[in-house]
């Protein structure tokens, strides 16, 4: 995977947390659609982490393969 599409599904990671956190109903946060938005909010963080941790590995063995 290049790092063009990495960035490229980070930034949409970062877009579905903008669209869910809009989702979210803040007086009840844990009944009806609010927690499913939540669950999407929490996913995309996910998303968002192994992305990053795959980048860094790349970088790692990048840093060995030189050697």
């Amino acid at each position: 995977m290049s790092r063009t599409l990495s960035i490229v599904l980070i930034v949409l990671a970062l877009a579905l947390i903008i669209y869910n956190v809009t989702l979210v109903n803040f007086e009840n946060p844990l009944e009806g659609n609010s927690i499913i938005a939540i669950i999407g909010i929490l996913a995309s963080l996910c998303a968002i982490v192994l992305l990053l941790i795959y980048v860094t590995s790349k970088k790692i063995q990048g840093k060995i393969n030189e050697d």
